[in-house]
Formats: C-alpha cells, structure tokens, sequence
C-alpha cells in the first residue's frame, strides 16, 4: 500500500492539469484497493453542487452529468459532515439517493473520504464494491492519505478554472483570486513578470514566444554546453572508473539525442513555448514517468533525468540574463520566494507590486518590502505562478489578495482605493519637518530601520530623526562573498554620514533563520533555534572582528555610530562582545585612527533575554527590542509558514504582557528602550508603545508618517488608558478588532486599512 502511494503522489505531482490527474488516480485506487469502483466528485461553485468528475467503474456517460447537493445523498453526507463514512451496505443507510445514470446499483460497500483543503471540503473520493462489507482500518486510512495529497491539486485547479476542463475551455483566469498573507499595504496594478530561482526546474513559468527557430537554437546552445561538461568530465575520469561505470556517461550523453529528451523539448517549444518553459515540461513528465516505474534501477533514473534538467537550465538561464530583464511600467515581480537578496538587486523605478508563493507577512522579505512601501502578498502556496506571465492582476497588499485578469468593475473599485491613498500620503508628507509630539507635550522619537541603499534617501524624505536598525546583512546577501574590511567601511560610512549628527544604530551580521549567505550556507533540521545571529559571530571571531573594525573606521569624525547585538541568549554573549570590541577599539587606536567607544546595546528577541534584561542593562548603553522575533519565539510560530501565519499575533496578551515588562525593567536601570519590530510601524501599536514607557520607535520609513500623524493627535494619557484598557483584554482577535474602532473613534481613520471588496 505504500508503493501504491508513493506511485500516487508522483501522478499528482507530474500531472499537467486536473483532469488527468484524477483519471490516473481513480484508476490506481480501484486496481490497487482491488476495489469495483474509485471515484471523485467535485464541488462546482456556479451549481453548487458535487459532481462526479472522475471514475472506474460507474458509467463513463456520467462523468460530468451526475451531481449531488450537500443535502443529497451520502456523498452529500460526508462533504457535509467533513469525515469518512464507511459503510457495509449503502442502499439502506437513510442517506442513500439513487442516480440511475451511474449504474451503482450494483455497489453495495461504500467508503466515502472528504478532500479538505484549508477548513474547505472541495470534493468528496469514494471507493465501492458489490460485496457487502466494511472496508477496513488500513483502506480507510489510506483514503484519507490520498484525499489530503489530492486536495492541493483540486484547489489550484479550483482556483485557475482548470478544473472545469470537461465544460469550459480555461482560456482566462478572469476575476479570480487567490489568497495569500497581506506583507505591505497598498494597491498596485499591472502587467506580473515572473523571477524564476535559478536552476529550479519547476518555477520556470511558461511564455510565449514568437522566433521559434532563434528559441530552438539557444536550447541546442545550452544543450551543446551541457554535452562539452560531461565529455569533459568523462575524460577526467577515464582512469578511474570501470567499463562499466564510464558507459554512463554515454548514457546521460544519448538522454539528450533529438531522439530522445532533445527532440521532445524542440516539439514543444515549436508549439510556441519558450526553451526553458519546454525543457521544464519535458524534465518534469520524464522525470515522473521514471519515478513510477517497479524496477528500483529504473526508479532511480528520474534523478538523473532532473539533474540534467537542471544542467541545461542553468545555462539557458545564463544565455537570458535574468538580471537584466527589463520591467514593464506597474511590473508585478512574482517568485516562488522572495529573497532579500531579489529585492537588493531588483530596480524598484517600473516595480509596482511583490507576491511570492512561499513565506509569510513577517519573513525578512517581507519587512523589507514594507520598507519600500511597495504593496506586497506572501505565502499564496496555491498560485500557479508559472501561468501568470504578462497577465494584467491587482495586488492588495492590505487584505493580503491577488486578483488575476480583474473586470472592469473590479479595477475601478481599485483605482479608486489607490487613489484616496496617494491623497493621504501626500497629506501625510506634510509633517515631514515636524516633530511627532503628542497634544499635552511628550514627545516620541521616531527613528527608521534601513539595509537596502535606498532606504537611506527613502527615511530623510520621511522625517526620520535616526536609524534604530540598520541591517548590516543586507550586503553581504547580495555578494558572492564576504565584503572585505574596506567595502564594509565604505558602506557604513554612507550611513553614518547621511544621518550625522543623529545616531545610526547597526546591528552586527546577524544571518541564519531565514537569512542565508550563498557562500556560507548554514543546513540545519530547526534554523530558527539552531546557529544564528550573534552565536555564528562569536564563533567566528575574524568576521566579528572585521566588520566591528569597519564600523569603528566609518564612524571617524562622526561618532554617531551605535552597535547592537542580536539574538543575545546569555551574559557571556554580551561580555564577550564587549571584550572584542575593546580589543577592536584599542587596535585602531594604535594605529592612530581617532576613534571613540560607541554606545553598544542588545537585543532583546527570545523569551530568555526578557527574564535578563535587567542584567544586560548593567553590561550595555541601551535596551532594543526585537518584536517580531520575539513574537515568533513567545507564539512558537514560524513566521515563515503560511500555514501558521494567522497564529502569528503581535496584539497577542503574551507578546503585550512581555513588552511591557521590558519595559519596566530596563527602566529600573535608568537605561533607554527602544523598539526596532513591525508593531512599531502601525498607528495603533505605536500608541501602545509609547504607554508602555518606551524611549524610541523605531520602523520601516513607509510607515514613518502614519506614525507621526497618530501621535500628534492624540494626548499621552489617551494611549495610556487605551493601553489600559486592551491590557484587560485576553484575546489577540478582540484586541486587534478594539484597536481598530478605537483608532477610528479618535478621529484617526484615515489612518487606517480603507474599505476594501468582500
């Protein structure tokens, strides 16, 4: 049963639409169960009702006609109930509706599994047989298996329209929408241009193109290429290896004859697809038919079919020069998974929009995104991205949706949104030169976090009165290396001198988690618990080293520099930072540079550096917090996983509870606090803050205005009773809900998230 499985999963997996998918499937279920009958009734939304899409054993002149409502039937039954029915004779459950077009009469066992797909019962597979008898435990376990792996496929069918194959053409896409995580607020309208990952076979999308003979040729080019490598290879070897093993060789070299894999992508390019959409369909079908085969020798060529895939596709991607693609006007980039190290090299002047499949609204992409104010969704797993080329979508970044080919009414509902809003940013940027002082008098500085160049310009535009957080990771991602002592001065010498006199906070090399270098790849089971920020550093005291030297030499004759360290789990960390940044400071003062010891702070981003914040703040200059680390660290939520991604809460009581408390430690050291987290950019959660007792908001240079605007109109004692108030509280829901009225009630709507389409 788990080989019937596995060969399952591949059919799934390799199908090039849903139908064919559910053909395979139905018949693999009813040979392998050694069952009458397999199968699938779907849920169609324009009828809504449950129609049989797919069988082996019912009447083929059924398929397509035969349904049933949620009311109806027993099929009906389990769709509504949302589990198994298993049953040892059918026509006498109460449930039992007759359709006499499918000839199941004859069928007495009956076993019928929902297809869930995120709290969604899409369909329904149902295995029968004439015996009358009870499927057992195993068979209905297996069922279930098979329903859960099948219902990803339906739902971007679903979704696509590629699941109403037998009634409509899927010509367009139009007005359908997909669902992600809402990363950066806005709305942004255009044409989608699709970043593929480089050598990743199946996020090359699909494009049109119209020189079939200059597509065919760059392939041969690319092919060639790929030839020269093994022969090369094969040459070197030729000492070493068996007769035997040396005919392999010969073998990968004779996969890519126009009599085999070759002439298959030449086929389909000169159906009008481009060479790299072709070889990725051509890999993908071959590598599936091999997975599938029963001769373990056989089985095994499927990695070699993808590993010369992959060969070919990086040099066809070379020959492209992804890098250089020019973006259309309003481009919406979209990738299986935003990078920092994409949007560190990617021109934002034409980019208008961000989705990406994989991730989530608080990824480090994300946060970077928002920094550049561009409306961004994430975590959109089911978006068959590889089809959305040149097509025209509307981004909400602020409902965190997609629209794919929108009606005329749905973009004038849009265009109206963006249009109020670059009404109220312009309102906004008026307060530029104006401090953000509360109506009775506090004031609350408010710094920005920065790691893309453009962000600097980006926070002077915007007012910001210093940098609480600057990433100094940023470029490093965007290297094929580490940048020498030098370059690292250089950069941070930009930063300092842009912001002086005002300080310009930079956290030391803080990689792992999600945040990886190319060429220092950290592979762990668990990256987020596992060697990351200020452990990787110490335990590489020459990289430490380097960049603190260049940080020491950027802030000569400037002295507004502050170093923070991440991810601090216990006081030796921070005395052994300190230790070799004294050592740093002394070397170059030996040298004859004129440097000062900066301020140094940590921050506080796992549940351990709460319970010592006070015992930090006797080792360092300043406290800064870490929400939205220390938000996933509280929750136990990957904020990474769009499964998760509505666990992660940054109103949740824990995460307000904890706050608050460094707070108030930090003060009884009589030391500043500050905030460098998401909650910070957000009206409401400034307001919180500030109650809290915090020193310094620090946020993307996006929001920075929408900040400033919230606490000029409010006085500090209304923040206060607000923060009392949602202190009572004891639900993140509720929370987020009160704090929206409350915002509204203060006479701050505009503020807030506009009325946006059910």
């Amino acid at each position: 049963m788990l080989e019937l499985l596995r060969k399952i999963v591949q059919e799934v997996s390799s199908a090039q639409n849903v139908e064919t998918a559910l053909d395979m499937i139905v018949r693999s279920i009813q040979r392998g169960l050694h069952t009458d009958v397999c199968s699938v009734y779907l849920f169609d939304h324009p009828t809504q009702r449950y129609v049989l899409r797919a069988s082996q054993g019912l009447n083929v002149d059924a398929i397509g006609r035969a349904s049933l409502s949620s009311s109806e039937g027993i099929v009906g039954l389990v769709a509504r109930r949302a589990e198994p029915i298993n049953l040892e004779d059918a026509e006498t459950h109460a449930a039992y509706c007759y359709l006499p077009e499918t000839g199941e009469e004859r069928y007495h066992a009956f076993l019928g599994v929902p297809i869930i797909h995120q709290r969604r019962v899409l369909g329904v597979l149902v295995v029968q047989q004439q015996a009358t008898r009870r499927y057992d435990e195993s068979e209905e376990a297996f069922m279930v298996t098979v329903s859960a792996q099948l219902a990803g496929l339906i739902s971007v069918a679903d979704a696509t329209g590629s699941a109403d194959q037998r009634e409509r053409a899927p010509t367009r896409m139009a007005d359908r929408r997909f669902d992600g995580v809402a990363a950066g607020a806005g709305v942004a309208i255009g044409p989608v241009v699709v970043m593929a990952s480089l050598a990743n076979l199946d996020a090359v999308p699909d494009k049109t193109v119209t020189d079939i003979d200059a597509e065919i040729q760059i392939f041969y080019n690319a092919l060639e290429r790929v030839r020269n490598d093994i022969r090369g290879v094969s040459e070197r070897l030729a000492e070493k290896l068996r007769h035997d093993e040396k005919a392999l060789f010969d073998v990968y070299l004779r996969m890519l004859d126009d009599s085999a894999i070759a002439g298959e992508v030449v086929t389909v390019i000169r159906l009008g697809n481009w060479a790299q959409g072709a070889l990725s369909q051509v890999i993908t079908t071959n590598a599936a038919q091999f997975a599938v085969m029963e001769d373990p020798y056989l089985r095994e060529r499927a990695t070699d079919v993808r590993d010369l895939g992959r060969r070919v596709l990086t040099y066809l991607q070379e020959a492209s020069n992804p890098g250089d693609i020019e973006l259309p006007e309003n481009a919406i980039l979209v990738a299986e998974e935003l990078s920092p190290t994409i949007l560190g090299e990617v021109s934002t002047d034409k980019l208008a929009g961000l989705v990406s499949v994989h991730g989530s609204g608080n990824s480090h992409a994300a946060i970077l995104a928002r920094s550049m104010g561009i409306p961004t969704v994430m975590g959109i797993v089911d978006l068959p991205f590889r089809r959305l080329d040149g097509r025209l979508v509307i981004v909400d970044g602020y409902s965190g949706r997609l629209y794919v080919e929108p009606s005329e009414e749905l973009l004038g509902i849009y265009r109206e949104i963006h249009r109020e809003q670059a009404e109220v940013t312009a309102e906004l940027a008026t307060l530029r030169d104006l401090p953000a002082i509360t109506k009775d008098g506090h004031r609350m500085p408010l710094w920005v976090n920065t790691g893309l160049t453009a962000d600097v310009s980006r926070a002077l535009e915007r007012g910001a009165e210093g940098i609480g957080l600057y990433r100094t990771e940023i470029p490093f991602m965007v290297r094929d290396f580490f940048p020498s002592e030098m370059e690292q001065t250089q950069i941070y010498r930009k930063q300092l001198e842009a912001f002086a006199p005002h300080p310009v906070t930079m956290r030391t090399l803080d990689i792992g988690g999600d945040k990886s270098l190319p060429y220092f790849p950290i592979k762990e089971e668990n990256p987020f618990l596992g060697w990351r920020g200020i452990r990787v550093t110490l335990d590489h005291p020459e990289i430490f080293l380097v960049q603190i030297r260049a940080m020491l030499r950027a802030s000569e004759g400037l002295d507004n520099l502050r170093i923070m360290l991440p991810m601090v789990t216990s006081v030796y960390e921070v005395d052994e930072s300190n230790r070799l940044l004294d050592r740093a400071v002394r070397e170059l003062q030996e040298d004859g540079h004129d440097i000062k010891r900066p301020p140094v702070g940590v921050m506080i981003e796992v549940p351990a550096a709460v319970y010592q914040v006070r015992l930090f703040a006797k080792r360092v200059d300043f406290i800064s917090v870490g929400s939205n680390d220390l938000a996933q660290y509280l929750l136990a939520v990957d904020r990474n996983n769009p499964r998760v991604a509505g666990l992660y809460m940054s109103y949740h009581p824990a995460v307000l509870k904890a706050l608050e408390y460094i707070a108030r430690e930090a003060h009884k050291e009589a030391i500043q606090v500050s905030i460098c987290g998401e909650m910070a950019s957000e009206p409401a959660g400034a307001l919180l803050l500030m109650a809290m007792g915090y020193d310094v908001l620090s946020m993307n240079a996006t929001n920075l205005p929408r900040v400033k605007s919230a606490i000029r109109g409010v006085r500090l004692e209304q923040a206060r009773t607000l923060f009392y108030k949602v202190r009572r509280m004891d639900d993140a829901d509720k929370i987020q809900s009160f704090l929206t009225e409350a915002i509204r009630r203060m006479g701050l709507g505009q503020l807030s998230q506009p009325d946006l389409p059910a």
